[in-house]
């Protein structure tokens, strides 16, 4: 039999057992992909009020969270983040744009020995802080980093 016919129809099979499965309701993607969505954190209008939103009205700032971004950023419609915590107990991390019209830009949440880091590009619509915040053990903590947004990508 030819190596490429072999191929696909052991690619067919495992298709076809995949979408059995789903069928039968063994596997449920919506419940895999579409976790409970936060409203009331990320329609805030204001820091405040997502922090509120997440759980984390008044955090302490930590040296524990690695928050990297550009200084300058030359293209506010993509401004790479990264953020790790180094607390033990991590449970969730967020990511605001402080002047941004709705401030929460990402929410995720950890499960037991999962690694608390997440890297994403944010939108900013002007020079701003981004702030990261970690909660771990009940309480909250944050990082914060200047990102200056130059207009059209001249550096002006």
């Amino acid at each position: 039999m030819d190596a490429t016919r072999r191929t696909l129809l052991r690619g067919m099979g495992s298709t076809g057992l995949l979408a059995a499965a789903i069928a039968a309701g063994v596997l449920k993607p919506t419940r895999v992909f579409a976790a409970e969505y936060n409203k009331v954190a990320f329609e805030a209008k204001d820091l405040a009020g997502g922090l509120k939103g997440i759980g984390a009205a008044s955090p302490a700032e930590s040296k524990d969270i690695v928050l990297s971004a550009p200084e300058i950023a030359e293209n506010g419609a993509v401004v790479s983040v990264t953020v790790a915590s180094k607390i033990p107990g991590t449970s969730a991390l967020a990511v605001f744009v402080e002047k941004n019209p709705m401030p929460l830009s990402a929410h995720f949440q950890f499960l037991n020995g999962a690694l608390p880091e997440a890297r994403l590009n944010v939108k900013m619509s002007q020079t701003s802080l981004i702030k990261a915040v970690a909660l771990a053990n009940g309480k909250a903590y944050m990082a914060q980093k200047e990102v200056k947004v130059t207009m059209g990508g001249c550096g002006g």
